[in-house]
């Protein structure tokens, strides 16, 4: 949807503005890596929110935000990436240690690395060319990706782990709704809305 689509896009913009006028504070680099990290993982949260939401309440609007939030988590994510390469000039080596050595960043390199796919066959047209059942068993990975966006999340925090804390248990309770409520049990008509516009 446009209206979600430029919205989500707001920060980026006010971040890019805040950069330009030196108003990211004494390490503007971390600030701007926190942030889009933080609002990579929220938009990952709300778009996997979208199916039980739709399941329980039987709203259609979910089901079209959905790919939007989903995009837009990604987008994030691949900023928050570019902003940690500038930080490390770019230079290979220093990254490749750095994926190899801290955990850390082994984490939250591996859940971007599983979101390209998802973004890369995000249209109708791939749900088309791999079928619906193949493409709905690649979009799982994108729980997987979550479970390591939050883990690199707590990693990453030092000392307060409140909001890493309140990530986790918002994806522990997907986690447990997609569990409890397999996919295709919220009745017929709700079922072919999810086949229509892609299911996770």
């Amino acid at each position: 949807m446009p209206a979600v689509s430029v919205g989500g896009l707001l920060p980026a913009a006010v971040l890019v503005l805040d950069a330009l006028g030196g108003a990211l504070g004494a390490n503007p680099v971390q600030r701007a890596l926190n942030q889009t990290g933080q609002l990579a993982l929220a938009l990952l949260l709300l778009s996997l929110v979208c199916t039980p939401l739709r399941k329980l309440t039987g709203w259609t609007w979910p089901a079209r935000v959905r790919k939007a939030l989903g995009l837009l988590a990604f987008f994030y994510a691949l900023l928050h990436f570019c902003i940690y390469l500038f930080d490390h000039g770019f230079v290979p080596g220093l990254v490749l240690a750095d994926v190899l050595e801290r955990p850390f960043i082994t984490a939250g390199f591996t859940a971007l690395l599983l979101l390209v796919p998802l973004a890369l066959t995000s249209t109708p047209q791939s749900v088309r060319r791999l079928g619906f059942a193949r493409w709905t068993r690649l979009h799982q990975l994108v729980y997987v990706a979550a479970c390591l966006g939050a883990l690199h999340y707590w990693w990453g925090v030092k000392k307060d782990h409140t909001s890493p804390l309140a990530a986790a248990l918002v994806l522990a309770a997907l986690l447990a709704a997609r569990w409890l409520w397999p996919a295709g049990r919220s009745g017929a008509g709700r079922d072919r809305a999810g086949r229509r516009t892609g299911s996770r």
